[in-house]
């Protein structure tokens, strides 16, 4: 194990972030010179407090299994290059975990119990992001081509895992993706304060060394049919997202500006990165009002204080979540918490238990939004009375979730059958109910972690290995389709 007290003498300590007053005005990472670098010069000791316990929980919270007691021992010896190694065997994009998942494993660990968990999402940022800085991440091209060819449809996290999968196994693979550029909701959802585009850019790099194919600017469906698709290639992988947005049907919805996030945000990523965007929906001078308090609605927060929002208010029509775990959700379950993300610390308020009524507008364009507080009672929400009141907004902002994939298109061509809930259905090795036609990501789970689409890549990656092969493949499987995070 690592350090024998460290658990026991090291206090848990994280990276502090820069000052508010200073990351507004600008859209780099939140932590200084990155979230990697700036946890050097205390990880030693924070991987220090790994108890290496003879049952190590947090496998059970991450699915992709991360092997988080070697390679936090690894780290406190100071063995960065068999970290690296230990943590790229289950992870094929710590970087992008490092920076964007909520750390379940934290939740499952075993020092967590009746003390602070280790800082497991630290150490692996920051083991990652100092291989890259001492050239330790190199492309890992074949020994030897299959001859088979597989398409992936979509360059999210699923699609790019379940592509690197493949390509190292031999099989050719191109990526097919509707944006101008790879990435999927990591290039254009997430906004460069939680991760600068740079770490997608040098992974897709490295994958483009070792063979994989990308074709930006096309969308399958239409420039190229499902049938076509089939036709082409041995194997097609669906890995498209959850893409149907959830809506909010109020009076006087089709007031001009109020818009879904997924429509705001990628906009502002485009401006962050230099590009030009006609009609750009801005934050400005604006009240703003963001509708769901996920971490899209984060996302959106943090990006309309940067634009120089006259004021944020975001909207749930849960009520707040405590600081400490309900008794219902025990350790090791991942519980429902009051949690502060760094967009939250930099101003806007939270309001929880209400619902929107109405939205209300002048001219053509939302003005305000009627809002009532709520209480659950026998399952459903009922409005308190006398609580109703008009809060302003001038733009307002949906980051309520997605409901699954769009069913036309692609998808629809294909005739894939899809479940009760819309999305994909797939059996054991991930394929489709057409054969040759493999799922992964948020198109067959529903919405979900960066950490289970990068987990299915990898699994359904093993489906297709197998499909192409002789029936086996050595690519590992962390997950099934079924697999779901431990709740109560």
């Amino acid at each position: 194990m690592a350090d024998p007290r460290g658990f026991m003498t090291t206090p848990r300590q994280v990276a502090e972030r820069r000052p508010v007053e200073e990351r507004v005005n600008d859209w780099k990472e939140v932590y200084p010179g990155g979230a990697g670098r700036a946890l050097l010069p205390i990880i030693t000791e924070q991987a220090g407090r790994c108890m290496d316990c003879g049952i190590p929980f947090c496998h059970q919270g991450c699915p992709l299994g991360n092997l988080i007691p070697e390679w936090n021992d690894l780290v406190w010896r100071d063995d960065w290059s068999d970290a690296i190694e230990r943590l790229h065997a289950t992870n094929n994009f710590p970087e992008f975990t490092g920076r964007l998942c909520p750390a379940p494993c934290e939740t499952s660990c075993v020092v967590g119990i009746n003390r602070d968990p280790v800082t497991i999402k630290n150490v692996e940022v920051s083991i990652i992001d100092k291989a890259w800085d001492e050239n330790n991440v190199k492309p890992e091209p074949p020994e030897w081509l299959t001859g088979k060819t597989v398409a992936v449809v979509g360059s999210g996290p699923a699609g790019l895992a379940v592509a690197q999968q493949l390509t190292r196994s031999g099989h050719t693979v191109a990526v097919y993706e509707r944006d101008d550029q790879p990435g999927g909701l990591l290039r254009y959802g997430i906004p460069e304060f939680k991760m600068e585009k740079e770490h997608v850019d040098r992974r897709v790099l490295q994958m483009q060394r070792e063979g994989t194919v990308f074709r930006t600017g096309v969308r399958i469906g239409e420039k190229i049919t499902g049938t076509q698709l089939r036709e082409r290639y041995d194997a097609v992988v669906l890995a498209i997202g959850a893409t149907v947005r959830r809506d909010l049907p109020a009076p006087g919805r089709e007031f001009g500006g109020i818009h879904q996030a997924m429509d705001y945000l990628p906009q502002a990523n485009r401006v962050a990165l230099g590009e030009e965007v006609e009609d750009q929906i801005v934050a400005t001078g604006k009240d703003v009002v963001i509708i769901g308090g996920g971490d899209t609605g984060a996302d959106c927060l943090g990006t309309a204080i940067r634009q120089g929002a006259r004021s944020v208010t975001s909207l749930e029509i849960m009520p707040q979540p405590g600081e400490d775990r309900p008794d219902h959700q025990p350790w090791p379950t991942y519980p429902m918490i009051y949690r502060v993300a760094s967009a939250h610390e930099e101003g806007g308020d939270r309001v929880y238990a209400v619902s929107t009524k109405e939205f209300v507008g002048e001219n053509g364009e939302v003005s305000g939004l009627r809002i009532t507080e709520v209480e659950m009672k026998d399952g459903r929400f009922e409005e308190i009375e006398g609580s109703e009141r008009v809060i302003p907004a001038q733009l307002v902002l949906f980051a309520m979730g997605f409901t699954g994939p769009d069913p036309e298109g692609l998808v629809a061509q294909l005739g894939v059958d899809l479940d009760e809930r819309g999305n994909v259905v797939r059996d054991g090795d991930f394929m489709s109910s057409v054969d040759g036609v493999f799922v992964a990501g948020d198109c067959g789970r529903g919405q979900s972690l960066i950490v289970w689409a990068i987990a299915e890549g990898r699994a359904a990656a093993a489906g297709v290995d197998a499909y192409l092969t002789d029936g086996t493949s050595t690519l590992p499987r962390p997950i099934k389709p079924t697999d779901r995070p431990l709740t109560v």
